[in-house]
């Protein structure tokens, strides 16, 4: 049994549970609370202790039962889930995700077990807090009880060590719930020497234990072995009532054993029963039917067992194992464009119908493989809620967060490495986007201000926007620091899209005041370089008094994507498929130096460029040429190549760190014949020919109203 693979799968589940508790606590601050929410925050807690317990975690198991009472006393209706207690299960989450982060750390966890989180969980389980929440009409007072005796018979099956379980594990966790009063081991079982297997387990007990616990809290404990093991605990009164059912399945050996244990614990099997027997089922089968919404537990197990019939229907894997599976289908996408092209030199229609037969096989492996790297963006957002909410409260403002897009899907490696940039920019719409409340309403506007994350499709790119109601970018006062700080000349013209992206040079900030969430000029020229590695864009729109938008253009993939193959000169280049719009002759009158490099494209004036004389590839060789257009977001441009060569599935291989300044250039990819193609940074290439014919258009008529002047003299 490999329990580092055990602990690992328990540290996953635990982080799972976590953000389950995170995103209920903030649910229930903006809604009323549900019966199922405050069973599931019972389930996050409980569990996470139970299976901290079979690990030997005495500190997170010390930590969560704190936490547990409190929750336990929410989901029975005895305390009301007000904003500060909500407040102080965040940061118990909080604490317990730190705990888990240093699960190996034993000192590092007794110094975090010093917290005042503990005395705080212990004020709302007093009874005088109980009490005062009941005062209020919004809480009932709970059952008084107080300590009983219980007889447990515990007969674990013989896998259970196979299965990962350890028995000793149970009894330091009930250890924190009661008292061990009489423990009897019952040994015949215990097989001789030479027969005797390591890897089972022969162990069975009858025990008295003192506890204030509900008898569903001490089944509770043994969640994880009680469905092959035989678990009955009851109280010492009713011992004899249960005793038939004891002994049902057991041997003349093992009845024997366990009467004689029965008197060393005092306990007489053929006594009347002095109480109401319970039914017939084993204990732990029969109660899982609640008697009153005060004993809930076993409902919220029940719930808690319910899915995991449809869990089975999806397996983990390893990101490396599933990175490592794409690399092999990139290597057989190169593999069969090599065959398809060997078959058509050979000129032979069987093999050449075999090798686009494999080729269509190969473009369904691929893309079934890539779509199991596609995640849904969901999974970055759902940070946010509890950001905003800390960082509002920080602030002293009122922020509301809007998220749309969530099921929106991306590839996998590239959500992992948004989280960064997407957290800054948040934080800095909340504090410089977003105004304070005064200053809002002196504005005309509501109190509340407003965060919108948002994510959708486009063209064959996933687009990511950050959006907020404040009070914009100020283009003055961005341009005057960027002349003070040497970035710009003073009498620069510049576009106001331009004048906003100076925002993200390295060190540059406007804040008059630093804090504690930004506004040193440190991060968002990280936040460009992110983007950029991610083969992205990132633009900013912002209007005076309505706020600014930042959206983040994305390709869906970094493995393979379909790319449409051009030649220009002696030189083969891919251009991402999902930027293709058409492809038309280019006329005979078009490049020819004068003042405009443009096309008339159905009434739409269209930049042009050149790739031949843009890359310095010498004239081109074809007679006749073509023009691709292309467009990323709102822009469109077209390139100019020699010959169109179709659509080709590509391999994106990145390029080497000597080849990672150039702009034009995104990545390579092997051609079938072995050849390196180069592949097109369509954005890129966009940018510079709409930029070029606005300066040629801009000289153009500087020139013409020279002229117009000295005409006039």
């Amino acid at each position: 049994m490999n329990l580092d693979a055990a602990k690992q799968t328990f540290l996953e589940e635990a982080r799972e549970l976590l953000e389950d508790m995170e995103r209920i606590l903030l649910d229930v601050e903006a809604t009323d609370t549900t019966d199922e929410q405050l069973n599931a925050l019972f389930r996050a807690m409980h569990t996470i202790k139970g299976s901290a317990g079979l690990f030997g975690m005495d500190e997170i198991v010390h930590f969560t039962h704190e936490a547990e009472n409190v929750v336990d006393l929410l989901r029975g209706g005895h305390l009301a889930l007000g904003e500060d207690l909500s407040g102080l299960l965040l940061r118990c989450h909080d604490h317990v995700k730190a705990m888990l982060a240093v699960v190996d750390d034993k000192a590092m966890q007794q110094e975090m077990l010093k917290t005042s989180l503990l005395d705080e969980l212990r004020h709302y389980a007093q009874p005088a807090a109980v009490a005062e929440a009941a005062s209020t009409g919004h809480a009932s007072a709970p059952e008084q009880g107080g300590l009983r005796d219980w007889v447990m018979s515990l007969r674990f099956n013989e896998d259970v060590l196979r299965n990962g379980m350890d028995p000793s594990a149970f009894f330091r966790y009930l250890r924190l719930l009661g008292e061990f009063l009489i423990v009897q081991p019952v040994l015949c079982r215990l097989p001789q020497a030479e027969r005797f297997d390591p890897e089972s387990c022969y162990l069975r007990f009858e025990l008295l234990f003192s506890s204030d616990a509900s008898q569903q809290m001490l089944l509770d404990v043994f969640e994880f072995v009680r469905e092959d093991s035989q678990i009955h605990i009851f109280p010492v009164g009713e011992a004899a009532a249960h005793w038939p059912q004891l002994i049902a399945h057991a041997d003349e050996a093992e009845q024997a054993a366990v009467r004689q244990a029965w008197q060393a614990l005092g306990l007489n099997p053929d006594a009347s029963a002095t109480a109401a027997p319970e039914p017939a089922a084993p204990v732990a089968k029969a109660a899982d039917k609640p008697a009153d919404k005060a004993d809930k537990p076993a409902a919220s197990v029940a719930e808690a067992k319910a899915p995991r019939g449809s869990e089975s229907r999806f397996i983990k894997v390893e990101a490396a194992k599933l990175d490592s599976l794409i690399n092999l289908i990139g290597e057989l996408v190169i593999a069969g464009a090599a065959a398809n092209l060997m078959a058509r030199r050979s000129a032979q229609s069987a093999l050449v119908e075999s090798t686009i037969a494999i080729a269509n096989l190969i473009e369904q492996i691929r893309a079934g493989t890539l779509s199991m790297r596609m995640v849904q963006i969901g999974d970055i957002f759902s940070r946010f809620p509890r950001v905003v909410r800390d960082v509002s409260k920080e602030l002293g403002k009122s922020i509301q967060l809007n998220v749309s897009g969530a099921d929106t899907e991306l590839d996998k490696s590239m959500v992992d490495k948004l989280g960064d940039p997407l957290m800054h920019i948040v934080r800095n719409a909340m504090d410089h986007g977003i105004e304070s409340s005064e200053a809002r309403l002196a504005a005309g506007k509501p109190a509340e201000g407003n965060v919108w994350l948002n994510a959708y499709h486009e063209s064959g790119s996933v687009v990511i926007e950050v959006a907020d109601d404040g009070a914009g970018l100020r283009k003055e006062k961005i341009l005057a620091k960027a002349v003070a700080n040497g970035l710009v000349a003073a009498d620069s013209v510049i576009p106001d899209g331009d004048i906003y992206k100076l925002i993200f040079e390295p060190g540059f900030s406007t804040a008059e005041q630093v804090t504690n969430i930004s506004g040193r000029g440190v991060g968002m020229d990280v936040v460009r370089r992110s983007i950029e590695q991610l083969r992205g864009t990132i633009d900013i729109d912002s209007a005076p008094g309505e706020g600014t938008t930042f959206r983040i253009r994305l390709p869906l993939t970094l493995a393979i994507i379909d790319g449409f193959l051009v030649s220009v000169g002696n030189a083969t280049f891919v251009i991402p498929l999902e930027t293709v719009i058409e492809c038309i002759e280019l006329p005979t009158d078009a490049l020819q130096g004068d003042a405009h490099n443009c096309l008339n494209l159905r009434g739409e004036v269209l930049p042009l460029l050149g790739l031949n004389r843009f890359l310095e590839l010498g004239q081109p060789h074809a007679k006749r040429q073509n023009v691709v257009v292309v467009r990323y977001g709102d822009s469109k441009a077209g390139l100019v190549v020699d010959e169109l060569l179709g659509e080709f599935q590509t391999v994106i291989k990145p390029l080497g760190n000597l080849f990672r300044h150039l702009r034009a250039i995104s990545g390579s990819t092997i051609l079938g014949s072995g050849e390196v193609a180069l592949i097109l940074d369509v954005p890129s290439l966009i940018h510079f020919a709409t930029s070029q014919e606005a300066e040629r258009f801009a000289s153009h008529a500087e020139h013409a109203q020279q002229r117009g002047g000295h005409g006039n003299h």
